[in-house]
Order: structure tokens, then sequence, then C-alpha cells
């Protein structure tokens, strides 16, 4: 994988270990040549995870709706910073450019993120890798619904699967690089058959 887009909040917790997970990831990425898409911002999540890659010269791409192209929000620091007229377009900008999704701890925008890219996985409209970094059991609850999700059948066990998580920055691109995508069917086959 030569660029991931990844998704987190533009907000650091209450814990410091979701910082240090943004910095470990960032480390990664600039260790292994891979360039960053992401959100844009100089604050959060966001903030730790750029300023980690950008501090060893490593590739940063922003993209951020116009709306949020404020002075506190938008990083200064990233050269190449794409702004796009709202949420929905940012997503379509950064699916264009990555070959992997990876999902840090964050609120809403995060969540939405990482379930548009699931959906674009299951409908078969994309084939990358659609990674969840789980730090301090933090995705804990989003698993659970998932698995209700399952059980009540509202959707395929092997839909679910396309979702790799790991707890462990070096698991997670290890699984991300060895993913295989599903193979693609004519037909969009119903939950329950």
């Amino acid at each position: 994988m030569k660029r991931i887009v990844v998704f987190c909040g533009s907000s650091l917790g209450f814990n410091p270990m979701y910082k240090q997970a943004a910095i470990e990831l960032g480390n990664y990425f600039v260790n292994n040549n891979i360039g960053l898409v992401y959100g844009g911002g100089k604050i959060g999540m966001m903030g730790a995870l750029s300023d980690t890659i950008l501090e060893q010269k490593g590739e940063v791409i922003g993209v951020i709706p116009k709306l949020l192209e404020k002075e506190e929000v938008l990083h200064l620091g990233v050269e190449e910073m794409i702004i796009c007229k709202n949420m929905s377009e940012r997503k379509v900008i950064m699916s264009k450019l990555v070959d992997g999704y990876i999902t840090l701890p964050g609120g809403f925008g995060t969540l939405d993120e990482l379930f548009e890219a699931l959906t674009l996985s299951q409908l078969y409209i994309e084939q990358k890798p659609v990674g969840l970094l789980n730090i301090n059991g933090f995705f804990d609850g989003v698993l659970m619904q998932l698995d209700k999700m399952v059980e009540e059948g509202f959707v395929k066990p092997e839909n679910k699967n396309l979702l790799i998580v790991e707890n462990s920055v070096e698991k997670l691109l290890e699984k991300m690089n060895n993913y295989k995508a599903p193979k693609i069917s004519h037909v969009i086959n119903k939950v329950v058959v």
C-alpha cells in the first residue's frame, strides 16, 4: 500500500494512549514509505498523526471541506491540501487517492467514514482493506453492535469480516497488506437467503 487514508478524531480524548497510537501509526507510515491521506486538520488525533509524519518529511495529503477551512482547524504545515465542497465530496476524493483505510478513535464523523468504507466494500464498489485500530478497547461497543447485526440477520458474516480489527499497529498493517478482497459477485445477495 502506497497511501492509506486514516479516519480519526479532531479531539485527543482523555486517555493519552490514543495520541500515542496516532504517533505510532505515523512513525510506521514514515518507516514503511506509506503516504497519509487524512481530514486536513491540525488538532486532535489528526494533528498528532500528521505532525508525526511531517516532522520526518513523510507524505501527507489533507482533504478538507470548505466549511472546516478555518485557521484554527486547517493544518497550514500540509503542503498538499485539497479544499472540497462538502463532506461527501471529501470521501470521494480520499477514496481515489488511497489503497486502504484505517480508523483510529474519533467521534461521529470517524464512524461515518468507517461505515462508508465498509459499505463500498460490501457492494464491491471498492476492493481495499478496511482496518480498525482498536486501542484500549475503544471500538468494543461498535464490534458488539456488528455481532448483533449478524445475529439478527442484517449483516452477512462474510461482510462483517471485511473489517480488519487489531489492537496493534504492526499486526493491523500486516493483515491489511495480506488482504485478499472477496470475489466479485454480479448479484448483490440479500442477507437472508
